[in-house]
Formats: C-alpha cells, sequence, structure tokens
C-alpha cells in the first residue's frame, strides 16, 4: 500500500504509528482515508504479524480529526452517502476489532468522526488543548461510526445524552475527569507520554497483550459469570506458549525477558 492521507512507520519492536496527514482539512476523514484505514486495520483482526501496540494520531498540532470531509460529501446522492459510510464504518470497526492495544494521540479537536476515531481506540491520551464533539445531530444525522454505543460506555449513559443530543463540544480535562480520557498531557509532552506507554507494551508478551484486551473487551458485554471463563479461556491460550517459559525463566534469573510472540 502508498497511503495518500496517512503517514504509516512501523519500528521494529513491534510498534505501528498511524498519523493522519491531511493537515490542509485539519486531517479530515474522506473517502481515501477510510479506505487506508480499512486497510491497515481489517488484517490485524486477525493476524497481527508483528505488530504489538497501534498508535493514532493527527498531523500539526491543530486538529486530530475534524471529522467526516463534508466538502467531499457535499452534492453526494443517498446511495454515494451510504456507500461511502459504509467504508468508514468498516474502517472504524476494524480498528475497534483489532487484537493488539490501540492508543489515541489526540493532538487537537476531534469532532464528529475524530471523537468517534479516538473513542474507537482502546485508551485516549490528550493534548491539554484537545477538545472533543459529536455535533451530527445538528448537522441533520447522527454519530453512525460507534459513537452512541463507545461514548455511554466511557462517560455514562446520561452524560452521553446530553453530549450527543446538544453536540455541544468539551475539554480533554472533562474528558479525563468523566473517564474517557485516560491522560491529559501539555502539547509538547503528548507523543513522547503516548510512545513511552506504546513501547511500554511492546515489551510484554504479545500473546498475552492479545488476550488480555479479548478478555476485557467481550466480558463487559456478559454478565460476571460468563466473563470469569472468557477471562480463564484467555489465560489458558497464554499457558501453552513458549513467552510463558521466558517469562517465568527471565524472572529467575533477574532479567528482562525476550518474548517473541510464541
Amino acid at each position: 500500500m502508498s497511503p495518500q492521507t496517512l503517514i504509516v512507520d512501523e519500528s521494529g519492536d513491534g510498534l505501528l504509528q498511524v498519523t493522519l496527514n491531511r493537515p490542509q482539512t485539519r486531517n479530515a476523514l474522506n473517502t481515501q482515508m477510510g479506505l487506508e484505514l480499512r486497510e491497515i486495520f481489517a488484517p490485524l483482526a486477525f493476524h497481527p504479524r508483528q505488530v504489538r501496540c497501534v498508535l493514532i494520531t493527527g498531523s500539526g498540532d491543530k486538529a486530530f480529526c475534524a471529522g467526516g470531509d463534508l466538502k467531499e460529501r457535499n452534492g453526494m446522492s443517498d446511495e454515494q452517502w451510504r456507500v461511502q459510510h459504509a467504508i468508514f464504518e468498516e474502517a472504524y470497526y476494524a480498528i475497534m476489532n483489532c487484537v493488539v492495544p490501540v492508543i489515541g494521540a489526540v493532538n487537537g479537536s476531534a469532532f464528529g468522526g475524530g471523537c468517534e476515531l479516538a473513542l474507537a481506540c482502546d485508551f485516549i491520551y490528550a493534548s491539554s488543548s484537545a477538545r472533543f464533539a459529536l455535533p451530527e445531530t445538528t448537522l441533520g444525522i447522527l454519530p453512525g461510526c460507534g459513537g452512541t454505543q463507545n461514548l455511554p460506555r466511557a462517560v455514562g449513559e446520561r452524560r452521553a445524552k446530553e453530549l450527543i443530543l446538544t453536540g455541544r463540544a468539551f475539554t480533554a480535562q472533562e474528558g479525563y475527569e468523566w473517564g474517557m480520557v485516560n491522560r491529559v498531557c501539555e502539547p509538547a509532552d503528548l507523543m513522547p507520554a503516548a510512545l513511552a506507554t506504546a513501547r511500554q507494551m511492546c515489551t510484554s508478551a504479545p500473546v498475552s497483550l492479545r488476550q488480555a484486551k479479548t478478555a476485557i473487551r467481550r466480558g463487559l458485554d456478559v454478565d460476571l459469570r460468563t466473563g470469569l471463563a472468557i477471562e480463564v479461556e484467555a489465560y489458558n491460550r497464554t499457558v501453552v506458549t513458549e513467552d510463558r517459559l521466558e517469562g517465568v525463566r527471565a524472572f529467575g534469573e533477574k532479567r528482562k525477558p525476550v518474548f517473541k510472540g510464541k
């Protein structure tokens, strides 16, 4: 793939960094960006290769993602709109279904689809200057890439209703206080903090990372008893790995383990 709207950097330590790169439009999501996100993330639901963690951010210091590119959408027929939105759905669902951890480093405004993109990540680090909003109801539509589902799970039903039904913007600090944002950083500190966390994850056993994420995600959708069964199933998948043996050996030998994802 030769991306036109993204900068994709895969380091040798298992970190995949994806930067939304349409700064002239505040990194607005157009059809091409949807296709490229889908192409990157869809395979990661089934075959992560050497990827252990993904970091998503935006280029520049003004915007993470301004949402859907309304200039591109202006004049679309109903069918063209639906086809484009299906591409966005597939891309966002692929991010949510990614088996490795996905961190959102929100470096500026994240409105509409940009806010939904941040919510599709496993957790969010945000610049203190970042602002979030789901203003779709003020445009005659509603959040359609996970916003009505992920925001209530992050901030609670009543607050999510207020934010979605009014479309009002909120700050990174408010998002932190409500439980949507994990950490608020000064703008210059955002990427170093997010990268440090991503690289820390890359030192953990890949199978353990994937199974722990799966257990959390699947467990939240079921009752506690079923969730505990899911947890044990995920745990047992790590017992038979070479990495489990390596982790125990390294602990006994007082050294850092070298995990191979096997």
